[in-house]
């Protein structure tokens, strides 16, 4: 389990149940691990969590997509009632504009921060009281046309130093860069509105820090936590919204 020492209390024992476990917590924000490995009890318990759009949503996967689709939806659905102390039956999700799912119990939006990812047959699940938060998760699988797929996400010193290694480093380095910049736009909330290689993830990250402050070049007036979450099995990482005032930390300038 991925260990980020924090000055937050233990997370309570509610956010473990049948698949999931407590995997990280970073400031008031709980990360959860949530297992995706195909398991029919899991998946038949899963799936009684899902409300009916959510079950007409899962008729329209493919089995693998499906599985990890119920099993990470009935995790959330099982984690916010806890949190939040309503039913599922009270429990439903809006999605903003930009496709930003936010929490509704009893017909009232909550202000708590939720986000989700999965790959494999990994999840993750990020929870904040009232933070915005993003998060993400790639196994380490090898990526066809590599090359290609750094010009087009990568700003300019995250390509130089992407072309100055090869084989198995470049592709762990590709993907704790990559997963930095999603869990960044997933927190903003804007989708890939924001284009990714506009933007370079701090140079001390970059060096290997594990943790750091970073603010979008087109809203410097916000400032997020960023944080490396990824173990063994995949690269990952957590992007939460720091309060105003916050210290600015180093800020990136766009790519060309």
């Amino acid at each position: 389990m991925a260990t980020v020492v924090s000055d937050s209390p233990e997370m309570p024992a509610s956010v473990a149940g049948s698949w999931w476990r407590p995997f990280a917590s970073v400031a008031d924000v709980a990360v959860v691990h949530v297992d995706l490995a195909p398991h029919p009890a899991h998946e038949a318990e899963a799936y009684g969590w899902l409300d009916e759009s959510e079950r007409a949503s899962w008729l329209q996967y493919l089995p693998g997509p499906r599985r990890r689709f119920s099993l990470c939806r009935a995790a959330l659905r099982a984690i916010v009632c806890s949190r939040l102390d309503c039913t599922n039956e009270q429990l439903s999700f809006g999605v903003s504009d930009h496709g930003k799912p936010f929490a509704v119990v009893r017909g009232l939006t909550s202000p708590t921060g939720f986000n989700l990812s999965h790959s494999g047959n990994h999840g993750l699940i990020a929870l904040s009281a009232a933070r915005w938060v993003g998060v993400d998760v790639e196994e380490r699988v090898p990526k066809r046309r590599l090359g290609l797929l750094i010009e087009e996400v990568m700003g300019r010193d995250e390509q130089a130093e992407l072309a100055s290694l090869a084989g198995a480093e470049r592709l762990r380095r590709f993907y704790r860069l990559w997963t930095f910049k999603e869990a960044l736009i997933k927190a903003l909330g804007t989708g890939f509105s924001t284009d990714p290689s506009r933007f370079q993830v701090p140079p001390r990250m970059r060096r290997g820090e594990p943790t750091g402050t970073f603010r979008f070049p087109h809203l410097p007036s916000v400032a997020w936590s960023l944080a490396d979450i990824g173990d063994e099995r995949f690269a990952a990482a957590l992007a939460y919204e720091l309060p105003q005032g916050a210290p600015a930390g180093e800020q990136e300038e766009p790519g060309d």
